[in-house]
């Protein structure tokens, strides 16, 4: 059975009223890679800080190899020769050589000889492929050479766990793959590994273990399979498919439908989905919405309808639910000959598929897919 190196009791961190992490218990076994996932702001560069005491824990505690380092007066400088951290912006020293900046902590700490912190330096630069840097500065490299030089410093001091704080996350995107190549070839060696990444699958291929943070908490946790091909709980769902999400409410027949549809276009914007697509997704609400306000409501009734749409970026698709009151009514149960079938029912059997009708406590949902064009 693998050694417990790392283990981690009822971590919370305050910052006066904004409380980042509230309770983070974990176990960490030697030789695991765990791979930590989630949305902006839900604690994750925060935990890996307080692993390293960067930041201290505003309550619980922190053992490394058997020992409390979260107890008073125990020496941050001794965690941190044995925890490495390879932060977001890689924080080489300016004014020293790659060489100067992979040998002097291993020198000063360790008293290492010179010469042995050179010999074994130029050996890990070798392997990540920057043998021919070692006396450059830090601007006189790209951001990708950067992070690997900061990989390489890191290792000189041999640490029991490596902690990654996005490290491709300040990378122009042609050079992600060169420090991504260096993490995977580390994978391999056995070395303890805690990643926070926005990279799915970087992560899915190289971690053991998924934590997915959300709600100040590890939300839920699994193998990569397990989290990436069939998560259970609703924000882990929504994370891995990238789910986007549109509301929209109306509470009259004479709604402002030019202000829905100019919202439609800012989010089919943001998200980047194409002219043809948007144009399709416009044209199938306003076509429901008066496909539902037409059936559902009588003269003088109240109207209330919600009109929800999510784009599944992981997966390129839109989907469309109008929840409304009124009466039961199905349009897609109408049994009319092709030749009086309705121009909003033709529009929406020619743009949506994957339709659904349910009333339940007088509610209609309506769901449907709306095909790419």
């Amino acid at each position: 059975m693998s050694e417990i190196i790392l283990r981690v009791e009822n971590l919370r961190k305050e910052y006066g009223e904004v409380v980042p992490l509230k309770n983070i218990s974990l176990e960490v076994k030697r030789g695991e890679i765990i791979s930590i996932i989630g949305g902006s702001g839900t604690g994750k560069t925060t935990f890996l800080r307080m692993i390293n005491l960067l930041e201290r824990p505003t309550a619980g505690k922190i053992f490394f190899a058997g020992e409390e380092i979260t107890a008073k007066n125990f020496s941050a400088e001794k965690v941190r020769q044995r925890i490495g951290m390879i932060f977001q912006s890689f924080n080489l020293f300016a004014g020293l050589t790659m060489i100067e900046n992979a040998i002097a902590a291993p020198v000063e700490l360790k008293r290492i000889s010179k010469q042995a912190a050179y010999d074994k330096a130029k050996k890990l630069f070798e392997a990540v492929g920057l043998d021919e840097k070692i006396f450059n500065y830090p601007d006189e490299l790209s951001g990708g050479q950067q992070q690997r030089a900061a990989i390489v410093r890191a290792l000189m001091m041999e640490p029991e766990i490596l902690l990654f704080d996005e490290p491709t996350s300040a990378l122009d995107p042609t050079m992600v793959g060169e420090v991504l190549a260096v993490i995977r070839m580390l994978a391999k060696q056995n070395l303890t590994m805690i990643i926070v990444t926005h990279e799915m699958n970087f992560a899915r291929e190289v971690a053991t273990r998924i934590l997915f943070f959300a709600d100040g908490e590890i939300y839920e946790q699994g193998t990569p399979a397990e989290i990436f091909d069939a998560p259970k709980r609703p924000k882990t769902i929504a994370f891995i498919r990238r789910e986007k999400y549109f509301h929209y409410e109306i509470f009259s027949r004479s709604f402002d439908l030019p202000n829905m549809q100019g919202k439609i276009l800012i989010f089919a914007e943001k998200y980047g989905l194409g002219e043809k697509y948007l144009q399709r997704l416009q044209l199938c609400c306003e076509e429901i919405i008066f496909e539902m306000l037409g059936g559902c409501f009588e003269a003088g009734d109240k109207i209330s309808v919600t009109l929800d749409i999510i784009y599944i970026e992981a997966e390129k698709t839109l989907e469309l639910t109008l929840i409304c009151g009124g009466k039961n009514y199905n349009p897609f149960e109408k049994k009319i000959s092709e030749a009086e079938e309705n121009l909003s029912l033709m529009i929406l059997k020619g743009c949506a598929k994957n339709f659904t009708h349910t009333f339940d406590a007088g509610t209609n949902k309506i769901c449907m897919t709306i095909t790419p064009p």
